[in-house]
């Protein structure tokens, strides 16, 4: 009896994992503090940032925010998961819809006193980026290409939350020299936020049968599957605008290395997306997205690996 319910606590907790991708927070994570060390302060060393507990909280908030954001997802996405994600769909429901909204609530809770403890701008903003992601969920998301648009603003929101956090640590007299600094730090923005927006676009194509059944108007249930591969076509060329900028203007150091890789591959992704026809094409596209995405996140430390011993003053100083 006993070991019957411990196995159905264990199921249990696997299916609230699965619910909240839990393999998917500690990239995040890794993300958002590689950004902070190598983009948003590679002045000090890493030792000094990872021993931040204001950083942390920021970075902790995010993370259960993010999370948060998949529980009340996959509630309001309940049926068309079923259509196409059945095996996982049935994982998910292990966890009884109350459950999954005692914990929405209670991480949402968690996010904004964290940022609370930081200051009252990081408690809005975590308060906000809450009713954004609620808002997406419930309403915008089955809207054509304004879901794609705001999925992916909200994928990259935690970044705007350091930079928001680096940006009032900075004295005043000092913003006018940090120009170049933003520029660049937008510039990575503006690469990964059009991957995920590509991404977002090649899920509409590959989960077309359950959003058709749940009345979702997607683009390529609205306008076609053609206008979405062409969409999808024009903003895989729209990213060599941001690696110009961060190649050809600005030092990435050998990250310039993972950018030539993202071009080939995307040229490859391009050849593959006007011959895919079928759901494991576009599953097939869909990782490979994936796989640039978490590829990037490592590869933020090629930037500058010294900073990881000491910061870029100290590196200076030594010439």
């Amino acid at each position: 009896m006993m070991n019957r319910k411990y196995k159905l606590l264990i199921l249990k907790i696997i299916s609230l994992f699965s619910v909240i991708r839990g393999y998917n927070i500690p990239i995040i994570i890794i993300a958002q503090y590689l950004s902070a060390i190598f983009i948003l302060n590679p002045e000090e060393r890493a030792l000094d940032i990872l021993l931040d507990f204001n950083l942390f909280l920021m970075v902790f908030a995010s993370a259960i925010t993010i999370a948060s954001g998949y529980i009340i997802n996959n509630f309001y996405d309940a049926k068309k998961d079923l259509i196409n994600r059945p095996h996982k769909t049935m994982l998910d429901r292990l966890v009884s819809q109350t459950t999954k909204l005692r914990v929405y609530f209670s991480l949402n809770f968690i996010a904004a006193l964290m940022g609370l403890v930081v200051s009252w701008r990081a408690c809005l903003f975590f308060s906000v980026y809450i009713f954004l992601v609620w808002l997406y969920s419930h309403k915008v998301k089955k809207h054509p290409f304004v879901g794609n648009f705001m999925a992916a603003i909200l994928a990259i929101f935690p970044f705007f939350a350091l930079l928001l956090y680096y940006y009032y640590r900075v004295p005043f007299e000092e913003l006018e020299n940090q120009k170049g600094h933003f520029v660049v730090i937008f510039a990575h923005a503006g690469f990964l936020f059009l991957l995920i927006l590509i991404r977002e676009m090649v899920k509409d194509l590959e989960n077309i049968k359950g959003d058709l059944a749940n009345n979702y108007q997607t683009i390529p249930i609205v306008y076609g599957i053609t206008t979405s591969k062409t969409l999808i076509s024009l903003l895989t060329l729209a990213t060599i605008i941001p690696v110009y900028i961060l190649i050809e203007m600005y030092d990435v150091g050998y990250m310039d290395l993972y950018f030539y890789f993202s071009f080939l591959v995307l040229l490859f992704f391009l050849l593959i997306l006007w011959k895919a026809e079928k759901k494991s094409r576009f599953l097939m596209l869909h990782n490979l997205l994936k796989f640039l995405i978490v590829s990037g996140v490592f590869c933020i430390i090629l930037i500058n690996p010294s900073v990881l011993w000491h910061g870029k003053k100290v590196l200076l100083s030594c010439y």
